[in-house]
């Protein structure tokens, strides 16, 4: 971070399919080696087994799924005298944006079907319906900012 002056945010283009920024910072943080064809064909890929699954609009499932993972509390490392304590913050939406992305991603590769497109669409549906790895990851986060809130006092 820099001292001396606010960094810029880049403006984000919009997905030419859906015209969504949302799914736009989806892709880009699903590309791998800069291939963003590949990561496009993945997730509108998924989008499609979704319609057909759920039988419902693929972005609106996809905008409750990241809605459900967005953690809103979280514990951050703070050193005081000679004890780090895990002290519970608030978190930023570009940040809460940022780490449902990166956990439904996450989450998804783990998992069990075939392709990457099966992965991710049933990682979608399930984080949408409330269950799966990346709402449980939610979950421990909260928790374990719950169990740590003795020493909210010592927030930045």
């Amino acid at each position: 971070m820099p001292r001396r002056r606010e960094v810029v945010k880049r403006e984000i283009m919009p997905d030419p399919k859906y015209h969504n920024k949302l799914v736009a910072k989806f892709i880009n943080n699903l590309l791998r080696r800069g291939k963003k064809s590949v990561a496009e064909s993945i997730l509108y890929g998924a989008f499609d087994i979704i319609e057909k699954k759920a039988k419902e609009q693929p972005v609106e499932i996809f905008e409750k799924a990241i809605n459900n993972v967005k953690p809103v509390i979280e514990v951050k490392s703070r050193r005081v005298g000679g004890s780090t304590y895990q002290v519970p913050t608030e978190v930023m939406p570009s940040r809460r944006m940022a780490l449902a992305i990166r956990w439904i991603i996450l989450h998804a590769k783990e998992r069990a079907e075939k392709t990457m497109r099966e992965k991710l669409a049933a990682e979608l549906i399930d984080a949408a319906n409330n269950r799966g790895a990346s709402v449980k990851k939610r979950e421990s986060v909260h928790k374990m900012a719950e169990a740590n809130k003795a020493f909210a006092h010592y927030r930045f």
